[in-house]
């Protein structure tokens, strides 16, 4: 990946990141996943205003987790899944280099731990 297209990723996991740092988001993202719904069907649940809620449509929209669609008046809302795959595949790069770490962190105090019983067995006179 070339920088320049690097970079493109990183700005888009900043808005997509961003974008789920509020509750409200959370809740509307995970409400789309069962199915889409419009900006009135999004916002029943909330003590908010349906201006506030297409505010936060549009936030989510922004970060390229959401799309809006005409479907004759209604203009349904559809969460768009690829953005989730470029969020694993991130997340999932740094858990593997941080799995990597603790397996070396394991591998040293396995190796001390079978020093120090060597040590304790030529202490009590033992033979390896």
């Amino acid at each position: 990946m070339s920088q320049a297209s690097a970079s493109v990723v990183e700005d888009q996991l900043s808005r997509v990141f961003a974008a789920l740092a509020d509750p409200t988001r959370r809740d509307i993202v995970a409400r789309l996943s069962t199915g889409d719904a419009t900006v009135k069907e999004l916002a029943e649940p909330y003590d908010v205003s349906m201006q506030a809620v297409s505010k936060h449509i549009k936030v989510l929209t922004d970060a390229g987790l959401v799309t809006q669609s005409r479907d004759a008046q209604r203009r349904p809302c559809h969460l768009e899944a690829e953005v989730f795959s470029l969020m694993t595949k991130w997340i999932e790069r740094y858990r593997q280099q941080a799995q990597a770490r603790y397996e070396r962190l394991d591998a040293v105090l396995a190796e001390l731990r079978g020093d120090e019983r060597t040590d304790q067995r030529h202490e009590h006179g033992e033979s390896a």
